[in-house]
């Protein structure tokens, strides 16, 4: 399988955005635009805005103000499922019923429906891209356990696979890593790297733990406050004093936290 970008080289372009929660505003002004294939890591402490953020360019935010335009077309209101077919999702680990009778293999065939649409069943097609895609994931010889029997890090790996059967073209992770121990932490990463290269994806990945950006991004966003608080190269935003203040603590605390081995 691969997944092709489109045409359009900048595939997300945001304008001023606002988005607000009843009192709250989410965002607050919120430009951002990202190039087909770039490895983008959005990074800042809870509540900085970072998960709303995705759930804009994923179609389902309610903008107040600002334009919002994802493949070159506008985000409005009750359209965004014709983008969610080419935007792929993963959240964070959730605890799943050990009851639930559903096995590995048919949690990522839900990923297909938005293709086949509700009166088409799957195919002899849509089953092989299920079973090669649980394979690429180290997920295969699992295919028929109850998702609930599963471990984090297992559960993460299918939730990665039920999102590349629908063939996205923009790869969404928002805290992918949350709540799985050291291990499964680094798989998780390696395995992000390693599809976003084999499927010249667009990816934003979503963290506010500096040990868990993969190093592969190419730019980084940081958030606060439902703004952007810089934006450019690890190289230019990982130091100590930007670091101090985004996350509002003593420099010599971040200082520690660069000199920390990453993951991978």
């Amino acid at each position: 399988m691969r997944c092709k970008v489109g045409k359009i080289n900048r595939i997300v372009d945001i304008e001023n955005a606002v988005v607000s929660y009843r009192e709250d505003v989410a965002l607050r002004g919120v430009s951002l635009k990202v190039t087909a294939g770039d490895f983008t890591g959005i990074i800042g402490p809870n509540g900085a805005g970072k998960t709303t953020l995705l759930t804009l360019i994923n179609g389902l935010g309610k903008v107040i103000s600002g334009k919002v335009r994802v493949f070159g077309i506008p985000v409005v209101p009750g359209k965004g499922h014709f983008l969610r077919k080419r935007i792929g999702y993963v959240a964070q680990v959730e605890n799943i019923d050990p009851r639930m009778p559903m096995s590995v293999r048919d949690v990522v065939l839900i990923g297909r429906y938005g293709h086949l649409g509700f009166l088409r069943r799957p195919g002899r097609y849509d089953r092989e891209m299920v079973d090669t895609t649980l394979e690429s994931v180290g997920m295969y010889h699992l295919r028929d356990r109850p998702i609930g029997h599963l471990s984090g890090g297992e559960q993460q790996r299918v939730a990665i696979a039920r999102c590349l059967v629908q063939e996205p073209e923009i790869f969404l992770l928002d805290e992918p890593t949350a709540s799985l121990d050291w291990r499964a932490k680094a798989d998780i990463l390696d395995l992000v790297r390693m599809i976003h290269e084999k499927h010249q994806l667009t990816t934003l990945f979503v963290t506010h733990d500096l040990g868990c950006l993969p190093f592969v991004c190419g730019k980084i966003i940081l958030m606060k406050e439902g703004l952007i608080y810089g934006e450019g190269s690890p190289s230019e935003l990982f130091t100590a004093e930007t670091l101090s203040r985004l996350y509002d603590i003593p420099l010599h605390i971040a200082e520690k936290r660069l000199n920390e081995p990453a993951f991978i």
